[in-house]
C-alpha cells in the first residue's frame, strides 16, 4: 500500500461514443524523442510508451502488463521509470491504482514526459524524482467525441466526473487546494522539474541520462509514431489515424506488417509525410 494518503480511485465503466487519445501537443513532443529504454534491473519497470494497447504503433502501455511486470518484482521496493505521452484515461488509472496498492516502496522517475494519463500514473510514486530537463503535464480528460450538439453536452457531463477523480489526485499529492488545481487542469500545464517540486507535483530534481533508443524499437515503429503525432496535430481522429497509416503502408491487418516489408512501410509512410501539411 501506498505510504503516502493518496485516494484510491474506483473503478468507471467506460462510457459508448468516446474516443480516447493522447494529446496531439503531448504526441509531438515525445514522438521526437527517445521512447525506449535500455536493459533495466530486475526491480526496475520502465514506462515508454502511450498509455493503453496500440498493437499499430507498437505495443502501448496496459494495466494488464504494470500488473505482470509487478508480480515478478513481487513485495519489494520498485522503480518505475516514466517517459510518456498519456493515452487511454481508463488504462492511467487502472495503472495508478496497481501502484498505489504495490506493498513496498514506489519510487517514480520522470525521464521526459509524464503528460496526461501518464502524469496520473506518476503521482503513485512515494517518491518523485524528475529528471532536470523533464516535463509533467495535466490537464482535464481528453477524448472524442462524435455526434450532435446534445452527444456534445452528453459527452461533457460524461467527462466530468473523470476530472473530478484526476484533481482529487493531484490535490492529495501536493497538497494543494482543488480548485487551485482544477484551474491548472482547464489551461492544460506544463510544469518543468523545478516547478513541479515547487508546486508538490514532485519531490526531488536530479541529473538523469536521457533515455535511449533501444535496439528493439525499429525504424518503421518509430516512423509510425511520428507520422501518428503529425496527424493528431493535424486534428485527425485515432481511429482515423489508424486507417490511414494502414493503407499507407499497405496493409490490412497490423499484425501482417513482417520484417521484409519494412523498406515499403518506410517509404509509404514518408510518402504520407509529404502530404501532411506542416
Amino acid at each position: 500500500m501506498s505510504l503516502r494518503s493518496l485516494p484510491e480511485v474506483k473503478a468507471f465503466d467506460r462510457p459508448d461514443g468516446l474516443s480516447w487519445d493522447a494529446p496531439s501537443d503531448a504526441l509531438a513532443r515525445w514522438s521526437g524523442g527517445p521512447m525506449a529504454a535500455e536493459a533495466d534491473d530486475p526491480s526496475t519497470i520502465s514506462l515508454y510508451d502511450v498509455i493503453g494497447e496500440d498493437a499499430w504503433t507498437g505495443g502501448g502501455w496496459t494495466a494488464k502488463r504494470m500488473a505482470g511486470a509487478l508480480r515478478a518484482i513481487g513485495k519489494k521496493d520498485v522503480t518505475v521509470n516514466v517517459n510518456s505521452p498519456g493515452g487511454d484515461f481508463f488504462e492511467g488509472l487502472a495503472i495508478f491504482n496497481l501502484l498505489r496498492e504495490h506493498p513496498a516502496k514506489v519510487t517514480v522517475k520522470v525521464m521526459g514526459y509524464a503528460a496526461s494519463a501518464a502524469s496520473v500514473i506518476a503521482m503513485a510514486g512515494d517518491e518523485i524524482r524528475m529528471g532536470a530537463g523533464s516535463f509533467l503535464m495535466i490537464h482535464n480528460a481528453w477524448a472524442v467525441a462524435i455526434g450532435n450538439r446534445h452527444d456534445m453536452r452528453a459527452a461533457a457531463d460524461v467527462l466530468e466526473p473523470f476530472d473530478a477523480a484526476m484533481a482529487d489526485i493531484y490535490a492529495a499529492r501536493t497538497g494543494q487546494k482543488r480548485e487551485d488545481v482544477a484551474a491548472m487542469m482547464d489551461a492544460e500545464t506544463w510544469l518543468g522539474a523545478g516547478d513541479a517540486v515547487a508546486k508538490g507535483f514532485a519531490d526531488v530534481v536530479e541529473d538523469m541520462p536521457e533515455p535511449a533508443v533501444s535496439a528493439s524499437l525499429r525504424p518503421e515503429i518509430a516512423a509510425r509514431r511520428r507520422i501518428d503525432a503529425l496527424l493528431a496535430k493535424q486534428g485527425v481522429p485515432r481511429s482515423e489515424r489508424r486507417a490511414m497509416l494502414r493503407e499507407a503502408s499497405g496493409t490490412h491487418d497490423a499484425a501482417g506488417t513482417a520484417t521484409p516489408r519494412a523498406g515499403l512501410l518506410t517509404a509509404s509512410l514518408a510518402d504520407l509525410l509529404i502530404t501532411i501539411k506542416p
